[in-house]
């Protein structure tokens, strides 16, 4: 009875673990010339890029609304004070690592007639990994002087490819401590669900 509860218990903590949230740690830099009311209303504006592929940059300002709703703003496309462009960029890099997978890479065979020697990883394919490389980027601006109220830039590097767990995260990141964020670059750790 007591090794049936423990191997439970062990296989209960090992599904814990997979269930539970992950680190999306940004490395946020921020400006704000001027301070942006609680409660302002603002409007997206798209360059031109932007405007001839609608669909990525919908999706990316629907993200970024959700956040801007979080720190009191409103969108408001027909009488907003602010305009407001951002952007993201992704890319994705396979990385070799140097060192085996899991165990010794030396092998060896005896056949007929002959022995074999070789060398390997002992699971190909686990020896290459995919790193997601990712920066958001936010800026306001007062509509009636273009002068910009508030930027920020969130970088983030990691294993996971959904982004959209992981843009809504950068996307906080980028916009802590608005409408006065800290200077300088930081560190910033924003827990997602697995």
């Amino acid at each position: 009875m007591n090794k049936a509860l423990i191997a439970l218990f062990f296989i209960a903590s090992l599904l814990t673990g997979c269930a539970g949230v992950r680190l999306v740690d940004s490395q946020v830099n921020s400006f704000a010339p001027s301070t942006v009311p609680a409660g302002s209303r603002y409007r997206f504006e798209r360059l031109p890029s932007q405007q001839a592929n609608p669909a990525p940059q919908q999706h990316l300002e629907a993200l970024t609304e959700q956040a801007l709703a979080k720190v009191g703003l409103v969108r408001d496309d027909s009488a907003a004070r602010y305009s407001v462009q951002v952007s993201a960029i992704q890319r994705a890099q396979q990385t070799v690592l140097d060192r085996p997978a899991l165990g010794w890479n030396m092998g060896w065979m005896f056949g007929n007639g002959g022995i074999s020697v070789g060398s390997g990883a002992l699971f190909p394919g686990l020896d290459a990994r995919t790193s997601y490389w990712r920066e958001v980027g936010l800026v306001m601006r007062e509509r009636a002087t273009q002068a910009v109220v508030f930027e920020s830039r969130a970088v983030h590097e990691g294993p996971w490819s959904d982004s959209d767990a992981i843009l809504p995260a950068m996307l906080d990141a980028a916009l802590q401590g608005f409408p006065n964020p800290p200077a300088g670059e930081r560190r910033v750790n924003i827990e997602v669900p697995r």
